[in-house]
Parts: structure tokens; sequence; C-alpha cells
């Protein structure tokens, strides 16, 4: 081989390793700069990072860790190869009590829908927020405090071609799978049915191991877990952590 042709691939060589490395740190730089919020669970803990693409979301949860409204709530629906839900404030407290009147006050409203669907999508781990019905909302609002985090189910390229035409159709076309999404959900799983109806705005990045355990808990008729699961505490983790 020449010198010339050697120095050639070299350089080749460099430039690629180069762009993987900026790829590198633009992923940082970009996760980085969204807001993080650390839960503390019985079984374990999760780290979530919020969407920057949803600030109505973003602002209104992290004002709920600040405010400790998480702090003893119960993962009150756990549904297997699916989803686990939280934040009901009003599994904090056993009994009906002065304090809970106070709070009940306090979760009149809903958060207008911010669906950015396919920046955001029910990938394994996503965290989205909970809502009321369509018959009763059918803006699709969320819930002010109550989020689920999605476990969903493995699929093959075949299972979500066949979820990106059901969503196609009943959606007239406004849900179209992009190949990110495709291969996404080829890789990690998901529960693409939901797309496009509720709001996504974070995703765990760390402790899908503890979400996994979760999920996978024995459940009443009502999917609550059988064993009392609670968030102990969540907390905003500062962005130089």
């Amino acid at each position: 081989m020449s010198i010339d042709l050697m120095m050639r691939k070299v350089g080749l060589l460099w430039v690629l390793c180069t762009l993987v490395g900026l790829g590198v740190s633009a992923q940082e730089a970009e996760l980085t700069s969204r807001p993080q919020v650390l839960l503390e669970t019985t079984m374990g803990n999760i780290r979530i990072a919020l969407s920057n693409e949803t600030p109505l979301h973003r602002d209104n949860f992290l004002k709920l860790v600040r405010e400790h409204v998480y702090d003893s709530v119960l993962f009150h629906r756990v549904i297997k190869d699916f989803m686990i839900q939280t934040g009901d404030w009003a599994t904090r407290y056993e009994k009906k009590d002065k304090r809970m009147k106070e709070m009940k006050g306090k979760f009149k409203y809903r958060i207008p829908a911010e669906i950015r669907f396919p920046a955001l999508f029910h990938k394994r781990g996503a965290v989205a927020a909970a809502r009321e019905p369509d018959s009763e909302n059918p803006k699709w609002e969320s819930s002010p405090s109550q989020f689920y985090i999605v476990y969903g189910w493995d699929m093959n390229e075949a299972e979500v071609e066949l979820y990106e035409h059901k969503l196609d159709s009943i959606s007239g076309g406004k849900i179209v799978f992009t190949p990110e999404v495709r291969e996404t959900y080829v890789r990690q799983g998901g529960s693409p049915h939901l797309d496009g109806k509720y709001t996504v705005f974070g995703e765990v990045i760390e402790g899908m191991d503890v979400v996994e355990k979760i999920q996978m808990v024995e459940t009443d008729e009502a999917d609550q877990p059988k064993k009392d699961i609670r968030i102990i505490r969540a907390v905003e983790i500062p962005a130089s952590d």
C-alpha cells in the first residue's frame, strides 16, 4: 500500500471518529440542557429527563416536584408489558383529613395537550401524562399530576408496520411513523397505540431495570399492586450533576 493511500485512509478514519465524537457530544449537550428529576422509590431509583418541547408539562412537573407533591404517592396502576402509573396525590394519605381536602382544591385544572409526535413517542422509557377519557376530555388535556412510564412490549418490523397502518387510518394520515420511530420500536419496544393521543413529556435515562421490576409485580383486579410501591421522594437534579 502506498504511503499516499495509507495517509488518505488514516485521514478518513480520523474524520469518521471526529464525526462520531461530535454526535455523542451533541447528544450529551442536549441531555444536560434538559431538566432532570430523580424518583426515589421503594424498589429503586428512576432518573427522568424532561423535554423542553413540552414546556407546560415540564414546568408543571417541576413545580409539583419542588412542592413535594409526589413524595409518598403510590404507583396505583400497574399493567405488565404496558406501563406503570403514579402521581395521584390522594394516595399519600391513609385517611381523609384536612390536608387531603386542601390538596383537592389544588388540582382543579388540566394542562393543555402538547403532543409532539413524532419527536416524542411512546417508546420504552417514555414518560407521559395521564388524562381523562375522550368522552369527558375531547381536547386530550392532561392530568395536573398523574403520569405513567411506558414499559410496553417487544415488537418485530411486521408488528410495528401493523400499528403504523392502524394509526395512519384512525388519525386520517396525521400519525405517520418516521424511520427513526419504526427503528426505535423494533429495537426498544414500547406502546405505539398511544401515539398521538397522550402528551409524552420526558424519558427515563437511568433506572429502567426498576421500571421493569415494578411492571412485573402482582396486582389486583383494579391493576393496583397488592404490595404498596411508593415514590419515597422526588427531587430535581441540579444541571451540574
